[in-house]
């Protein structure tokens, strides 16, 4: 059914949710795996100025540092996904775009997101589900990991 199956990651818990479901679908199709963690490059920031939007340095930390812990983050993801077939992507950019970029470039058929801001202000002003669904070049599921703010019982 799926052949290359992509998620994406930032080491949240609803990110869990959707890599666990992606390694599952992966299993149960022979897929091979794509573990995406976007980042941003600490070159530039987004601040709000008068004349617009503007791009100015983070100090806070060298482009190598941030990459490094990303690639960390994606080796940890991926010894506990063993022994499927997995290929680890980390891109600067926003994570939307870059989930989409990597599925186009390994012609994905299928990425993989959790649910978290598929609700309230963040649907409106643009969530990283929203985005992917809407631009995808393949099928997207939509992994429910969002907490429900009403209380369940038991």
């Amino acid at each position: 059914m799926f052949s290359e199956i992509v998620v994406g990651t930032d080491g949240s818990d609803t990110a869990t949710g959707a890599v666990a479901l992606a390694v599952d679908l992966a299993q149960r199709c022979a897929a091979s795996l794509h573990l995406v963690s976007a980042y941003r490059d600490p070159a530039t920031s987004v601040a709000v100025a008068h004349t617009g939007v503007v791009a100015v340095p983070d100090p806070g930390f060298t482009a190598f540092e941030v990459r490094s812990a990303c690639e960390e983050l994606l080796t940890e993801v991926s010894k506990r996904v063993a022994p499927i077939p997995v290929t680890t992507h980390a891109v600067p950019g926003a994570p939307a775009d870059v989930l989409i970029s990597v599925a186009e470039s390994v012609d994905a058929d299928l990425i993989v997101v959790g649910s978290r801001g598929m609700k309230g202000a963040r649907r409106l002003i643009g969530s990283v589900p929203n985005s992917v669904a809407h631009r995808s070049p393949c099928h997207v599921m939509i992994a429910k990991t969002a907490r429900s703010s009403r209380s369940r019982s038991p």
